[in-house]
């Protein structure tokens, strides 16, 4: 089993409209404290970075650094909404990959690779779409940009009530994506490795695609976490509690899971950054739930850390 630390790294506080129309990165020029952290336990992180991230030069600077202290990778993160080209009705909208016309994903895409590769001195082999806005209709045009993974899919996830993805039927098992659907097995070259996610109980499969596909699903799901009937844990220290992620992590060892894929936002390792860490006291859980996780997933279980290129590479061989 491998350890995966995939790191959405964007400006400061990306859920607010005012933020994103004034981009600050005060996260980005914070990384090297987290990214000891992660040297203390031999972690290999995965910085999927954003085109405003890229063109900034001082996170530029920051980014090229790390990378070439040889033991993170820099890939992309595509946000829809501020990554050229784009519309002043994209980011209005906080678009969805999935929602743009083909030609204009490819041109966008093209755009966040160059920059990349212009900041760091290397081009990305690593993706993730912002909002989990992938599409199987990317796939070609990722392919024939030269990247080899791809972590966007979330097994479980549903968000076609705002216009968003449906992976809800995805395995948790990395798989090579089709070029037609982003939740079954095909003949790209491009490893889909989901985000670890699942139910804190067993239930059929029917019944999971249910709860996934509840009508009202917010209020629903969060009404049924409450009433302690079913909670989605994630590996997202931000939203869920240590003994989630660790129970999550046993019952994935425990089927044999090849990954632990751990996810979140740059922005939630600095106070005031996110809508999560507000507070000096709410950072310190956090970096805290971070840290103990790793410890646990290394030590306990024996996960491997390594990028996602690393992990692509043991994993096909």
């Amino acid at each position: 089993m491998h350890l995966l630390v995939g790191i959405d790294t964007e400006g400061d506080n990306q859920w607010d409209a005012a933020a994103r129309a004034n981009q600050q990165f005060s996260n980005i020029y914070a990384l090297p404290r987290l990214h000891a952290l992660f040297a203390r336990h031999g972690v290999r992180p995965t910085y999927v970075i954003t085109y405003p991230v890229a063109d900034d030069p001082r996170s530029a600077d920051v980014l090229r650094e790390l990378r070439a202290a040889g033991d993170c990778e820099i890939g992309a993160h595509h946000h829809a909404w501020e990554t050229p080209p784009w519309t002043d009705e994209d980011a209005r909208r906080h678009a969805y990959a999935c929602t743009l016309p083909r030609r204009q994903f490819e041109q966008q895409l093209a755009s966040l690779t160059q920059r990349i590769t212009q900041a760091v001195g290397a081009p990305p082999v690593s993706y993730r779409s912002g909002r989990f806005g992938f599409s199987a209709g990317h796939v070609a045009a990722l392919e024939r940009l030269g990247y080899v993974v791809e972590s966007s899919v979330a097994p479980l996830f549903y968000e076609t009530h705002k216009g968003g993805p449906e992976f809800v039927e995805a395995p948790l098992t990395p798989y090579f994506l089709a070029y037609d659907s982003a939740t079954q097995p095909g003949t790209s070259g491009v490893l889909e490795v989901p985000v670890s996610c699942g139910l804190d109980r067993r239930l059929p499969r029917t019944l999971q695609y249910a709860y996934a596909r509840a009508p009202r699903p917010y209020f629903t799901k969060r009404l049924l976490r409450a009433l302690r009937v079913v909670t989605l844990r994630w590996l997202r220290p931000s939203y869920s509690s240590l003994p989630e992620m660790i129970a999550l992590a046993r019952t994935l060892a425990r089927e044999e899971e090849p990954v632990l894929n751990l996810l979140f936002h740059s922005s939630e390792a600095i106070v005031g950054g996110s809508p999560y860490n507000r507070t000096p006291g709410e950072l310190d859980a956090f970096l805290d739930r971070l840290e103990r996780f790793i410890v646990f997933a290394t030590r306990e279980l024996g996960a491997v850390p390594a990028t996602f290129a690393e992990f692509r590479r043991a994993y096909a061989g």
